[in-house]
C-alpha cells in the first residue's frame, strides 16, 4: 500500500507567479518546417506523456514533442 501524503499549514516562503508560456499538448501537433534530425535520451514518463497525447489528439508524439522544444526556443532566443 502506498503511503499517504500528509499535508500542513506551513508557509512556502517568497513565492513568485512564472507566466505558463508553453503550449496545451492539443496546439503541439500542427507545425511544418523543415527539420534536422538529432538523436536524444528521454525519460521514459516524458514519452510516454506524450505518447497519450498523441493518441488523444490523433498526431505523432514525435511532431507534439519537436513543437514544444520550438515553443521553448522561440521564448529564449540566444543573444
Amino acid at each position: 500500500m502506498k503511503k499517504r501524503i500528509r499535508y500542513t499549514d506551513e508557509p512556502l516562503g517568497r513565492l513568485r507567479v512564472v507566466v505558463d508560456f508553453l503550449p496545451p499538448p492539443r496546439k503541439l501537433a500542427f507545425k511544418k518546417e523543415e527539420g534536422v534530425k538529432v538523436t536524444m535520451t528521454l525519460t521514459k514518463s516524458s514519452v510516454e506523456f506524450f505518447k497519450r497525447a498523441g493518441r488523444r489528439y490523433h498526431a505523432p508524439y514525435q511532431k507534439m514533442i519537436r513543437t514544444l522544444v520550438d515553443a521553448y526556443a522561440a521564448r529564449h532566443p540566444a543573444p
